[in-house]
């Protein structure tokens, strides 16, 4: 198998001590270090504010998003609004074009309500920012970024139903079986699914049949029993758990939110033409920033509205849900958050500093978005 095996692809950012790990629901992976002991208030260097506007389909909300004091004099400036602004749109068009509206029309009706419901678009900007960081060209690596927002979407639909987190809202608008009824979202998200691996696979131009296989695969892993679907169901059976830990937290979410966002990047430099050396340096840099967004999500969901994060505020909390904010406390869960950021930014360090740019400026908005 090559050096970046599918095996691999979903594996703990950080590990968490033994001793804390639940008993009654026991993890099927060791956890044999802790990455919070180098954690204290001098982690945080000093930063200032600065406003950028939130990466959504129209990006009209603006958040606040830290830079460093001091600047590297040899990192060109880098306009993160025009970037995004320009990516959004054009995974956007490509989105729409790849799932238009035909027989059956409920079908596409549903699958389109979700996809095109607006967004930060992240994970696909990702994609699309690895490939270019490793020489490759946009179009090699758009219908990856596509299917990647495809499966997000699907996540969504199903995380949403009454059987999961039962939730009516979902980016500022009625949730999908609010307006389909729980079947024809159920098979929206099945359709998303499918269709984002028959996308990548007839889509794809410029690039390797070895490349695009590969791809495939570390995309699936990345959603399956041992991905996406693996933290989801710890997840779902911890609710209600006293004894939940750090490390027990942690598996859940690098599988349940980090394994799509590596897959993401992971997906956009093995498309780009990245030799093996520089798709691992990225696979550590969006393992870092995938436990990061979760962290900063879960900071969030106590601390803004409804109305601020376009989706119910204060679910984890009402569902007893263990979060890092509960069990490490909010300025911790903060300290936690700084760090992940650091380590995600030396994983670029040796590429070419403007092509870096964009996952820099991303790794900085995923830790001080807010919504």
């Amino acid at each position: 198998m090559a050096s970046v095996n599918l095996g691999s692809s979903v594996h703990p950012y950080s590990i968490f001590n033994q001793a804390s790990r639940s008993k009654s629901s026991p993890l099927p992976r060791p956890f044999p270090f802790n990455p919070l002991k180098n954690l204290s208030s001098s982690t945080s260097k000093k930063q200032c504010f600065t406003s950028v506007p939130s990466i959504s389909s129209v990006l009209a909300k603006e958040d606040t998003v830290k830079e460093e004091e001091e600047q590297d004099p040899q990192i060109p400036s880098f306009d993160f609004k025009s970037y995004m602004v320009h990516k959004a749109n054009s995974v956007n068009q490509a989105m729409d074009s790849a799932v238009s509206l035909r027989d059956p029309v409920k079908i596409h009706e549903a699958m389109r309500y979700s996809l095109l419901a607006g967004g930060k678009r992240v994970r696909p900007v990702l994609c699309l920012a690895a490939c270019d960081l490793v020489g490759g060209q946009e179009s090699m690596a758009m219908p990856a970024a596509c299917a990647v927002e495809m499966i997000h979407t699907m996540s969504l639909i199903h995380d949403d139903l009454p059987c999961m987190d039962n939730d009516d809202l979902r980016r500022g608008k009625p949730t999908n079986h609010k307006v389909f009824g729980e079947d024809i979202a159920v098979l929206a998200g099945d359709a998303l699914l499918a269709f984002a691996f028959e996308h990548i696979a007839v889509a794809t131009v410029g690039v390797t049949p070895g490349r695009i296989v590969r791809a495939v695969g570390e995309l699936a892993k990345s959603i399956g029993a041992e991905g996406l679907v693996a933290g989801q169901v710890v997840d779902i059976t911890s609710e209600g758990l006293t004894d939940v830990g750090l490390d027990h937290l942690e598996f859940i979410h690098v599988h349940k939110t980090a394994a799509l966002l590596e897959a993401a990047v992971v997906l956009g430099a093995i498309l780009g033409g990245g030799c093996d050396e520089d798709v691992e340096k990225l696979r550590k840099f969006a393992r870092s920033i995938g436990l990061l967004f979760q962290v900063v999500d879960d900071i969030l969901d106590v601390t803004m509205s409804s109305k601020e994060l376009g989706k119910t505020a204060g679910k984890d909390l009402v569902a007893d849900k263990a979060t890092y904010p509960k069990l490490m406390g909010i300025e911790k869960s903060r300290e936690f958050a700084e760090k992940l950021k650091n380590d995600a930014l030396e994983m670029l360090r040796g590429f070419d500093s403007e092509k870096s740019a964009p996952l820099v400026a991303l790794a900085n908005y995923i830790a001080y978005r807010q919504n």
